[in-house]
């Protein structure tokens, strides 16, 4: 798929349900999520837009995902009200069969190496989207953390 192709194929509403896993294996939280994915400057960036609960609290985020032409990666900027609610994490990474795999770095407290974040975008069909992220120590070992599973809602007609 060429990377452009990609971006273009997320456009518009998704619904589907998030996994959250805050200790390697042990499933914290499932709740549902509703996403949104829009073509900004001439569809060169796409901002993702989402809304759903951890833990029975309010969680929104939001994402600007492009296709650097220059370097050829994928570039995601991520920020949310639960994962990364002190900061903006920068990621990037290469093309795969299915969409992008993207990796970033954050912070976990003052004079400690940093954590990184990989993010595996994969659109398994035209319908279907998942979003599967995983804590990766500094020592190498990746967790998985979230699991999106998204389908395509309809647009309405009207």
């Amino acid at each position: 798929m060429v990377p452009e192709e990609f971006l273009r194929a997320l456009c518009g509403p998704w619904q589907g349900t998030c996994r959250t896993w805050l200790e390697p294996g042990k499933l914290a939280d499932e709740s549902a999520i509703h996403g949104q994915f829009d073509a900004l400057l001439n569809e060169r960036f796409l901002r993702h837009s989402y809304q759903s609960e951890i833990q029975a609290k309010p969680r929104h985020g939001e994402e600007l995902l492009t296709f650097n032409t220059v370097s050829k990666q994928y570039q995601v900027c991520w920020f949310d009200s639960f994962h990364m609610n002190y900061a903006l994490m920068s990621s990037q990474g290469d093309l795969t069969a299915q969409g992008m795999d993207v990796l970033g770095h954050y912070d976990v407290g003052s004079g400690l190496p940093q954590w990184g974040w990989r993010t595996v975008y994969s659109l398994v069909s035209s319908q279907e989207l998942t979003v599967i992220a995983y804590n990766v120590s500094p020592q190498g070992e990746e967790a998985k953390a979230v699991e999106t599973v998204y389908r395509r809602v309809a647009k309405s007609v009207g």
